[in-house]
């Protein structure tokens, strides 16, 4: 019997779903329960493919635009978000529809028409073309909200008024990089607005700071996650730039890159925000497969938050 090499596995802690994605999750199941199949949803609920494909199979209809769902079916809105125009389409189409935005979103939403309603223009920092980007941004009208991306993006900005600013930003983006943003806006408009409360998400910061704490100590690092989820990219770039040597992006175990491990003594594992459970189990199991694995907890803090579903999805049918 060939004798497999030792292993130290880190494992973060907390890792994977956080509080909206579980609830938007549980708003497609509900309505499913509820009003039957198909449950048609705008965009994927949240970005993973397992997750995604699992309410498919049990009848979820998956769009990316309004014009693509019968009136007669109910729709529900994404975690990430709907401009106001979607909304508003749906109820002039007196379409039943269940918004599953995520309500450390809908605070920014919020944040942002109030800043506008005292006469500011928004800065949103932000990934262009992400929904929750494009949610934000569609709350108000066209030109009232500018998008920057980095701090080069800063300089040139056409702003209507120097005096008269307020900043938003997406909350699942990297703690670091949007410190750095700030830093660039209030450097060139000292009188910006920020939010009361930081806008980066709970879920979004004690990943990265776990992911942190774990890096340093790694030869690589896995993030179990969706190419296309902001949150887990981000913890891919926070653990390269905390020290790990090696660190990637994985959708399953089978798409772990064995040949780039070769000569591994530890590794970090992590998921994002929008990743089960389960398959952070399936990548452990392959690596029990090839090591004998010794598993330490790196915990950085403990999340206790639960958002309640729309009142809807609580009445019985």
């Amino acid at each position: 019997m060939t004798t497999r090499p030792p292993l130290t596995l880190y494992l973060a802690a907390p890792r994977g779903f956080c509080a909206g994605v579980d609830r938007a999750i549980k708003i497609v199941e509900l309505a499913l329960q509820k009003w039957g199949a198909p449950v048609y949803v705008r965009h994927e609920i949240v970005h993973n493919k397992f997750v995604v494909d699992d309410l498919r199979a049990k009848g979820a209809v998956f769009v990316e635009e309004l014009d693509e769902c019968p009136d007669d079916r109910p729709v529900i809105f994404s975690a990430h978000g709907v401009p106001k125009s979607v909304p508003a389409e749906a109820a002039n189409r007196q379409m039943l529809y269940v918004d599953a935005t995520c309500p450390l979103v809908s605070k920014v939403h919020i944040e942002a028409e109030r800043h506008h309603e005292n006469g500011l223009q928004i800065v949103m920092i932000g990934h262009a073309g992400h929904p929750e980007t494009i949610g934000t941004m569609g709350q108000l009208p066209d030109g009232e909200v500018l998008l920057v991306e980095t701090p080069s993006d800063v300089p040139a900005l056409d702003v209507r008024d120097p005096e008269r600013l307020a900043f938003v930003t997406q909350t699942t983006l990297s703690i670091d990089d949007t410190a750095d943003i700030v830093a660039a806006l209030r450097a060139r408009f000292p009188s910006i607005k920020g939010p009361h409360k930081e806008d980066i998400c709970y879920a979004t910061t004690n990943r990265q700071e776990a992911v942190k704490a774990m890096a340093p100590h790694a030869d690589a690092m896995l993030v179990v996650g969706a190419p296309n989820s902001s949150n887990s990219r981000r913890l891919v770039e926070v653990g390269a730039k905390a020290g790990c040597g090696y660190s990637q992006l994985v959708q399953r175990a089978g798409d772990i890159d064995w040949r780039a491990l070769d000569g591994i003594a530890s590794i970090g594992i992590t998921a994002g925000a929008s990743a089960p459970e389960v398959l952070v189990n399936e990548v452990i199991d392959a690596f029990r497969d090839r090591y004998d694995v010794t598993i330490e907890l790196v915990e950085t803090a403990q999340e206790n938050v639960e958002f309640k579903v729309p009142r809807v999805m609580r009445e019985t049918a």
